[in-house]
């Protein structure tokens, strides 16, 4: 047929086979994503739930939720539970690659799904906190956010910002996939894409590289700090501008 759709197993015409010549336009299969981006949202609206109670019993126990603020110690020695904060966070990251890749049957979409469940979680997990313990009491409070490969500081609204964009990504990639494939990505935009979560990664760790030559313990004991703004948001723009090029790239 003319511009190159073909017919499936079923006889039925491709639907929204847009062509130009021999470019396809891009086609997202919205309707077909719907249930899976509820899916994997609802997993990550329910672990948020469960991760904000173990952190705002951890930080109760040690004074207090707010990170930054003063702490209110209880009587006697508790533990040290950084290595167990490390260990939740790595299950953390990996249940949620695992409902990434439940829901989805090629390797662009479940980056997509786990993008999608990493950003709601991030979100819902302040929004729980929030709800608990009213904290954080404004977006702009510090928080430090992850402890791999070194503690991660940052404004509250710096990650969740980032999330939005995981989540319009990872639903995009998703609906792409299902509908006339999502293309391969040119280095360029690859180059992008890694470069901006490089600048994001440096602005959230930068205390703590600017304390590591001091060495490890340092590092993790060096805290939050002023904010690098400008490094924060070429990296998300960077970054956002290469995935945007990846999504709505056509395919050829």
């Amino acid at each position: 047929p003319a511009g190159g759709c073909g017919r499936r197993s079923s006889g039925r015409w491709w639907r929204g086979c847009i062509t130009i010549g021999s470019v396809r336009q891009p086609r997202f299969e919205v309707r077909a994503a719907t249930r899976r981006w509820l899916a994997v949202a609802t997993y990550a609206v329910a672990m948020a739930y469960v991760e904000s109670a173990a952190v705002y019993y951890l930080r109760t126990l040690y004074g207090g939720v707010d990170p930054a603020g003063p702490r209110h110690r209880q009587t006697g020695p508790l533990p040290d539970f950084l290595w167990v904060e490390i260990g939740r966070e790595v299950a953390t990251l990996v249940m949620l690659g695992v409902v990434g890749y439940l829901a989805a049957g090629s390797l662009a979409g479940r980056l997509g799904a786990f993008g999608i469940a990493f950003g709601v979680w991030d979100v819902f997990y302040y929004a729980f906190l929030w709800l608990f313990a009213g904290w954080p009491a404004s977006p702009w409070a510090p928080d430090v956010l992850f402890l791999l490969p070194l503690p991660w500081w940052g404004p509250v609204v710096s990650p969740v910002l980032v999330a939005f964009v995981i989540v319009v990504a990872g639903a995009a990639a998703m609906a792409r996939e299902l509908g006339d494939g999502l293309p391969r990505p040119r280095w360029l935009d690859g180059a992008c894409v890694a470069l901006g979560v490089g600048l994001c990664l440096m602005a959230f760790m930068a205390n703590a590289l600017s304390a590591l030559p001091g060495g490890i313990e340092a590092a993790f004991s060096a805290g939050g700090g002023v904010f690098p703004w400008p490094i924060y948001a070429l990296g998300v723009g960077v970054g956002g501008g290469g995935l945007a090029r990846c999504l709505t790239r056509e395919a050829a």
